[in-house]
Protein backbone atom coordinates (compact mmCIF):
# COMPACT_ATOMS: atom_id res chain seq x y z
CA UNK A 1 0.00 0.00 0.00
CA UNK A 2 2.82 2.39 0.89
CA UNK A 3 4.47 1.71 -2.46
CA UNK A 4 1.24 2.47 -4.33
CA UNK A 5 0.80 5.77 -2.46
CA UNK A 6 4.40 6.72 -3.21
CA UNK A 7 3.89 6.05 -6.93
CA UNK A 8 0.67 8.09 -6.99
CA UNK A 9 2.36 10.99 -5.21
CA UNK A 10 5.26 10.89 -7.68
CA UNK A 11 2.88 10.94 -10.66
CA UNK A 12 0.94 13.87 -9.21
CA UNK A 13 4.11 15.90 -8.65
CA UNK A 14 5.46 15.09 -12.11
CA UNK A 15 2.35 16.37 -13.89
CA UNK A 16 1.94 19.48 -11.77
CA UNK A 17 2.95 22.69 -13.60
CA UNK A 18 6.25 24.17 -12.48
CA UNK A 19 5.88 27.08 -10.08
CA UNK A 20 6.13 30.29 -12.08
CA UNK A 21 8.84 32.66 -10.99
CA UNK A 22 7.76 35.87 -9.32
CA UNK A 23 9.32 38.65 -11.41
CA UNK A 24 7.62 41.20 -9.17
CA UNK A 25 10.49 40.53 -6.75
CA UNK A 26 12.47 42.85 -9.01
CA UNK A 27 11.62 46.25 -7.57
CA UNK A 28 10.98 48.95 -10.20
CA UNK A 29 12.90 52.18 -9.80
CA UNK A 30 14.35 55.04 -11.84
CA UNK A 31 17.77 56.71 -11.88
CA UNK A 32 18.87 60.06 -13.32
CA UNK A 33 22.53 60.26 -14.34
CA UNK A 34 24.83 63.26 -13.99
CA UNK A 35 24.14 63.96 -17.68
CA UNK A 36 20.42 64.08 -17.03
CA UNK A 37 19.63 60.74 -18.69
CA UNK A 38 16.74 58.83 -17.13
CA UNK A 39 17.39 55.13 -16.64
CA UNK A 40 14.54 52.89 -15.46
CA UNK A 41 15.86 49.83 -13.67
CA UNK A 42 14.86 46.87 -11.56
CA UNK A 43 16.71 45.51 -8.58
CA UNK A 44 16.56 42.10 -6.92
CA UNK A 45 17.66 41.78 -3.31
CA UNK A 46 18.78 38.56 -1.63
CA UNK A 47 16.24 36.68 0.41
CA UNK A 48 16.22 37.93 3.99
CA UNK A 49 18.44 40.86 3.02
CA UNK A 50 20.82 41.42 5.94
CA UNK A 51 22.75 44.69 6.01
CA UNK A 52 25.38 43.15 8.24
CA UNK A 53 26.43 41.02 5.25
CA UNK A 54 28.30 42.34 2.19
CA UNK A 55 26.67 40.90 -0.92
CA UNK A 56 28.03 40.51 -4.46
CA UNK A 57 26.48 42.82 -7.07
CA UNK A 58 25.53 41.74 -10.60
CA UNK A 59 24.82 44.20 -13.41
CA UNK A 60 22.76 42.57 -16.18
CA UNK A 61 22.49 44.23 -19.62
CA UNK A 62 19.64 43.04 -21.85
CA UNK A 63 19.55 42.77 -25.64
CA UNK A 64 18.30 45.25 -28.25
CA UNK A 65 14.92 43.55 -28.50
CA UNK A 66 14.16 44.49 -24.91
CA UNK A 67 14.67 48.25 -25.28
CA UNK A 68 11.90 50.55 -24.10
CA UNK A 69 10.60 52.22 -20.98
CA UNK A 70 9.01 49.35 -19.08
CA UNK A 71 9.62 46.08 -20.85
CA UNK A 72 9.29 42.92 -18.77
CA UNK A 73 10.88 40.72 -21.45
CA UNK A 74 14.38 41.58 -20.30
CA UNK A 75 13.77 39.65 -17.07
CA UNK A 76 12.96 36.39 -18.84
CA UNK A 77 16.46 35.57 -20.09
CA UNK A 78 18.66 36.44 -17.14
CA UNK A 79 16.01 37.04 -14.52
CA UNK A 80 15.00 33.41 -14.27
CA UNK A 81 18.63 32.50 -13.60
CA UNK A 82 18.82 34.79 -10.58
CA UNK A 83 15.27 34.05 -9.41
CA UNK A 84 15.74 30.29 -9.27
CA UNK A 85 15.22 29.20 -5.66
CA UNK A 86 18.40 27.14 -5.56
CA UNK A 87 20.48 30.00 -6.96
CA UNK A 88 19.00 32.57 -4.58
CA UNK A 89 19.96 30.36 -1.66
CA UNK A 90 23.40 29.35 -2.94
CA UNK A 91 24.38 32.65 -4.59
CA UNK A 92 22.69 35.52 -2.71
CA UNK A 93 23.36 38.79 -4.53
CA UNK A 94 22.04 42.23 -5.39
CA UNK A 95 21.10 42.07 -9.08
CA UNK A 96 20.57 45.23 -11.16
CA UNK A 97 18.56 45.15 -14.40
CA UNK A 98 18.77 48.60 -16.05
CA UNK A 99 16.41 49.33 -18.96
CA UNK A 100 17.94 50.74 -22.14
CA UNK A 101 15.62 53.35 -23.73
CA UNK A 102 14.19 52.81 -27.19
CA UNK A 103 16.44 53.69 -30.17
CA UNK A 104 19.57 53.63 -28.03
CA UNK A 105 22.36 51.19 -27.29
CA UNK A 106 24.55 50.18 -24.39
CA UNK A 107 27.66 50.30 -26.57
CA UNK A 108 29.18 52.79 -29.01
CA UNK A 109 28.26 50.63 -31.96
CA UNK A 110 27.21 51.48 -35.48
CA UNK A 111 24.70 48.79 -36.42
CA UNK A 112 23.24 48.12 -39.86
CA UNK A 113 20.11 46.12 -39.14
CA UNK A 114 19.19 45.80 -42.83
CA UNK A 115 21.54 42.88 -43.45
CA UNK A 116 21.91 39.46 -41.84
CA UNK A 117 23.93 39.01 -39.75
CA UNK A 118 23.95 42.67 -38.75
CA UNK A 119 26.96 44.71 -39.79
CA UNK A 120 28.36 46.08 -36.53
CA UNK A 121 31.28 48.42 -36.06
CA UNK A 122 32.67 49.74 -32.77
CA UNK A 123 34.43 52.95 -31.83
CA UNK A 124 35.36 53.60 -28.22
CA UNK A 125 37.20 56.83 -28.99
CA UNK A 126 34.12 58.96 -28.31
CA UNK A 127 32.24 59.50 -25.04
CA UNK A 128 30.43 56.56 -23.49
CA UNK A 129 26.79 56.18 -24.53
CA UNK A 130 24.14 57.70 -22.28
CA UNK A 131 22.53 54.42 -21.16
CA UNK A 132 25.84 52.71 -20.38
CA UNK A 133 27.13 55.78 -18.58
CA UNK A 134 23.97 55.84 -16.48
CA UNK A 135 24.22 52.11 -15.74
CA UNK A 136 27.80 52.52 -14.51
CA UNK A 137 26.84 55.55 -12.38
CA UNK A 138 23.88 53.64 -10.97
CA UNK A 139 26.08 50.69 -10.05
CA UNK A 140 28.57 52.92 -8.25
CA UNK A 141 25.78 54.69 -6.38
CA UNK A 142 24.23 51.43 -5.23
CA UNK A 143 27.62 50.24 -4.04
CA UNK A 144 27.67 53.17 -1.64
CA UNK A 145 24.03 52.84 -0.57
CA UNK A 146 23.52 49.10 -0.27
CA UNK A 147 25.28 46.42 1.75
CA UNK A 148 27.52 45.49 -1.16
CA UNK A 149 30.90 43.84 -1.52
CA UNK A 150 32.88 46.25 -3.71
CA UNK A 151 35.40 43.53 -4.46
CA UNK A 152 32.71 41.34 -6.03
CA UNK A 153 30.92 43.35 -8.71
CA UNK A 154 30.08 41.38 -11.84
CA UNK A 155 28.59 42.15 -15.24
CA UNK A 156 26.91 39.97 -17.82
CA UNK A 157 24.79 40.73 -20.84
CA UNK A 158 23.45 39.23 -24.03
CA UNK A 159 23.52 40.43 -27.64
CA UNK A 160 23.53 44.25 -27.39
CA UNK A 161 24.11 43.68 -23.69
CA UNK A 162 27.10 41.50 -24.53
CA UNK A 163 28.50 44.42 -26.50
CA UNK A 164 27.77 46.69 -23.56
CA UNK A 165 29.53 44.24 -21.24
CA UNK A 166 32.74 44.47 -23.27
CA UNK A 167 32.55 48.26 -23.33
CA UNK A 168 31.64 48.56 -19.64
CA UNK A 169 34.84 46.71 -18.74
CA UNK A 170 36.80 49.00 -21.05
CA UNK A 171 35.25 52.09 -19.46
CA UNK A 172 35.49 50.87 -15.86
CA UNK A 173 38.08 48.07 -15.57
CA UNK A 174 38.58 48.67 -11.84
CA UNK A 175 34.88 48.32 -11.08
CA UNK A 176 34.30 44.74 -12.14
CA UNK A 177 35.67 41.53 -10.69
CA UNK A 178 34.50 39.46 -13.69
CA UNK A 179 32.53 39.76 -16.91
CA UNK A 180 30.55 37.38 -19.08
CA UNK A 181 29.52 38.74 -22.51
CA UNK A 182 27.15 36.51 -24.50
CA UNK A 183 26.73 36.69 -28.29
CA UNK A 184 28.15 40.22 -28.42
CA UNK A 185 31.42 41.87 -29.38
CA UNK A 186 33.44 45.01 -28.87
CA UNK A 187 36.27 47.21 -30.09
CA UNK A 188 39.38 45.00 -29.99
CA UNK A 189 41.67 47.88 -31.00
CA UNK A 190 40.71 49.81 -27.86
CA UNK A 191 41.31 46.97 -25.43
CA UNK A 192 44.49 47.28 -23.38
CA UNK A 193 46.33 45.57 -20.51
CA UNK A 194 44.05 47.15 -17.89
CA UNK A 195 40.93 45.69 -19.43
CA UNK A 196 42.66 42.36 -20.02
CA UNK A 197 43.15 41.94 -16.26
CA UNK A 198 39.41 41.41 -15.73
CA UNK A 199 38.45 37.70 -15.87
CA UNK A 200 36.22 36.98 -18.87
CA UNK A 201 33.93 34.09 -19.68
CA UNK A 202 32.69 34.62 -23.24
CA UNK A 203 29.96 32.68 -25.08
CA UNK A 204 28.66 32.71 -28.66
CA UNK A 205 26.71 30.43 -30.98
CA UNK A 206 28.64 29.38 -34.08
CA UNK A 207 25.48 29.61 -36.22
CA UNK A 208 24.43 33.07 -34.97
CA UNK A 209 22.57 34.73 -37.86
CA UNK A 210 22.01 38.03 -36.01
CA UNK A 211 25.34 38.95 -34.39
CA UNK A 212 28.32 37.56 -36.28
CA UNK A 213 30.30 35.10 -34.16
CA UNK A 214 33.48 36.66 -35.55
CA UNK A 215 32.92 39.63 -33.21
CA UNK A 216 33.50 37.41 -30.19
CA UNK A 217 36.40 35.65 -31.91
CA UNK A 218 38.06 39.02 -32.55
CA UNK A 219 37.79 39.95 -28.88
CA UNK A 220 39.21 36.58 -27.85
CA UNK A 221 42.15 37.08 -30.22
CA UNK A 222 42.76 40.51 -28.72
CA UNK A 223 42.77 39.10 -25.20
CA UNK A 224 45.31 36.53 -26.34
CA UNK A 225 47.48 39.31 -27.81
CA UNK A 226 47.34 41.10 -24.47
CA UNK A 227 48.34 37.85 -22.74
CA UNK A 228 45.21 37.82 -20.61
CA UNK A 229 45.48 34.92 -18.19
CA UNK A 230 41.95 34.56 -16.87
CA UNK A 231 39.50 34.16 -19.71
CA UNK A 232 37.69 31.38 -21.51
CA UNK A 233 35.64 31.20 -24.69
CA UNK A 234 32.84 28.74 -25.39
CA UNK A 235 31.48 28.52 -28.92
CA UNK A 236 28.41 26.35 -29.37
CA UNK A 237 28.28 24.49 -32.73
CA UNK A 238 24.98 24.84 -34.54
CA UNK A 239 23.56 27.28 -31.98
CA UNK A 240 21.95 30.48 -33.25
CA UNK A 241 21.49 33.86 -31.54
CA UNK A 242 19.88 32.47 -28.39
CA UNK A 243 23.20 31.11 -27.10
CA UNK A 244 22.36 32.66 -23.70
CA UNK A 245 20.12 29.63 -23.12
CA UNK A 246 23.23 27.46 -23.34
CA UNK A 247 25.45 29.87 -21.38
CA UNK A 248 23.05 30.37 -18.47
CA UNK A 249 22.49 26.60 -18.38
CA UNK A 250 26.19 25.93 -17.77
CA UNK A 251 26.19 24.21 -14.37
CA UNK A 252 29.10 26.27 -13.08
CA UNK A 253 28.16 29.64 -14.57
CA UNK A 254 27.27 31.35 -11.30
CA UNK A 255 29.86 29.38 -9.34
CA UNK A 256 32.62 30.72 -11.62
CA UNK A 257 31.23 34.25 -11.54
CA UNK A 258 30.87 34.49 -7.78
CA UNK A 259 34.30 32.99 -7.18
CA UNK A 260 36.06 36.00 -8.74
CA UNK A 261 37.31 38.86 -6.56
CA UNK A 262 39.19 42.07 -7.21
Amino acid sequence: MRIILTVILFLLVSVMPARSQDYSLFEKRSFISSRGDTLPYRILYPENYDRSIKYPVVLFLHGAGERGNDNEKQLVHGGKLFLADSNRKKFPAIVIFPQCPENNYWARAKINRNVTPYEIGFDYTGPVSGPLNAALELTRQLLSEESADKRRVYITGLSMGGMGTFEAVYRAPKLFAAASPICGGGDPKAYNKKTAKVPFRIFHGAADAVVNVQLSRDMVNRLKELKARRFSYTEYPGVNHNSWDNAFAEPDFLAWLFLQKR
